[in-house]
């Protein structure tokens, strides 16, 4: 029995035939991706078909975090691998290194990466929109000079609003040298001092348009002065140029109904505004002519001089008052010098003098007999300080016969700060003894 083998053994086999094989071993393929399943795991599994046979793979999670799209049914797509065999299942399938979309797949794929990297360093912030003018006076158009784009912007300003002055730029909208001549032909009409700048073609395939999707163009466009509005394609069709734009319109002709107003309805708003400005000025007129009525009527319009004299009567009152406020004035003014001059007379400041002199007189004589007593009381109480200070000095008590006795230890005052045959010394009044202790003798009564 030894001739059969396990299901195990059979599938390790063609295992390592597929691993060994060279041309399993970096494979590059495209198709379309079906039964996409996006695990919790972060690996991705798919089923790889085109039209006549279909392959199972999948990518670990550390290949698929890298793909810049997210992987969706029907999805047409260039992928890098190798091939091997599952054992679990005993079938062979695809790991997945990397994969990118094919064909329109990858312009789709060039447009979401742009529009992050715009999209994040602020090129579609609406805070850096600009608003459109009510009413431009000039208008630049970028488009193609032939084709319908052209032709439905032109009708519908000239029909909506013939007072603009419009330039027209002929612009390539796609192909080689597209992307150079929409970028130059921006910068030439934000230099024209116009008003409104739009820029616009047809619609088309994503590659047809393709050229409003490049840096350059999204760039220009962003850094403009003057109000863009981005008429690319159709309604469906989306571009960067749309996000940077400062309007984007679904349509040229959209475009140009953004761009200006209706002549019809300004035609309509100013009959309005005319029929409104009549009613009000007609109401305006009948009110005052109603109100001169009641005014001519007044008594003063009658005799105008009934206001003349009441003003000269109310002159009069104040030329009155004015003369008695400044006759009181005076005469307080006059009484109060008659009082300063009382004051300030020459016998008056003499006497004055003379009485202030007394006063000093007398108040010197006072501070002398202060002072005198002050300095008695001071001098009996330093002779006082003076005999306690001579009574408490230690020489004054070594005159009356007393004496201090040291030794190298200090002094001595008792019987045990000495010994027999200690050194000492007396101090006297007039001078020192030295001595030695021969006999000590307590007192026991002291």
């Amino acid at each position: 029995m030894t001739e059969y083998l396990s299901i195990s053994a059979l599938t390790k086999y063609i295992k390592a035939k597929f691993d060994r094989d060279p041309y399993l071993e970096h494979v590059f393929i495209k198709g379309e991706l079906s039964n996409v399943k996006h695990h919790s795991s972060g690996h991705l599994y798919f089923a790889l078909k085109d039209g006549g046979a279909v392959m199972n793979g999948m990518m670990f999670k550390r290949d698929a975090a890298k793909i810049s799209f997210t992987p969706k049914e029907g999805d047409q797509v260039l992928i890098t691998g190798r091939v091997s065999v599952y054992e679990g299942r005993g079938s062979y399938q695809l790991y997945v290194n990397d994969m990118s979309l094919d064909g329109v797949g990858q312009l789709y794929e060039r447009f979401e990466a742009l529009k992050k990297e715009l999209e994040s360093k602020g090129y579609f912030n609406p805070a850096h929109k600009k608003k459109l003018p009510k009413y431009p006076a000039s208008i630049a158009v970028l488009t193609a000079s032939t084709g319908a784009a052209i032709r439905d912007i032109e009708s519908t300003l000239n029909r909506r609003y013939p007072l603009a002055d419009v330039h027209y730029i002929s612009t390539l909208v796609q192909g080689a040298g597209a992307v150079d001549n929409i970028v130059k032909n921006i910068k030439q009409a934000d230099s024209m001092n116009v008003d409104v700048i739009i820029v616009g073609r047809g619609g088309g395939s994503i590659e047809d348009l393709w050229a409003f999707n490049e840096r350059d163009v999204v760039q220009a466009i962003y850094e403009a002065d003057t109000p863009i509005i981005s008429a690319v394609g159709h309604e469906t069709d989306t571009t960067l140029s749309d996000f940077a734009a400062d309007l984007r319109a679904p349509t040229p002709t959209g475009a140009a109904v953004m761009a200006v107003p209706d002549q019809f309805e300004l035609m309509n708003q100013l009959k309005s505004t005319d029929v409104f400005l009549r009613q009000q000025l007609t109401q305006r007129l009948k009110y005052e002519n109603q109100r001169l009525q009641r005014l001519s009527g007044h008594p003063i319009f009658r005799n105008p001089n009934l206001l003349i004299e009441q003003q000269v009567q109310r002159k009069d009152e104040i030329e009155q008052r004015m003369f008695y406020l400044l006759k009181d004035k005076f005469a307080e003014s006059s009484a109060r010098f008659v009082r300063l001059d009382s004051r300030l007379s020459k016998e008056r400041l003499a006497s004055q003098i003379e009485m202030n002199s007394r006063r000093l007189s007398q108040l010197n004589v006072q501070l002398e007999r202060a002072v005198h007593r002050q300095l008695q009381s001071l001098t009996q109480s330093l002779e006082f300080q003076h005999k306690l200070l001579a009574s408490l000095n230690p020489v004054g008590i070594l005159e009356r016969g007393y004496s201090i006795v040291r030794t190298a230890e200090g002094i001595v005052s008792s019987i045990d700060d000495v010994k027999l045959s200690d050194a000492i010394e007396i101090q006297v009044s007039d001078g020192q003894i030295s001595a030695v202790v021969e006999a000590l003798k307590e007192d026991r009564n002291g």
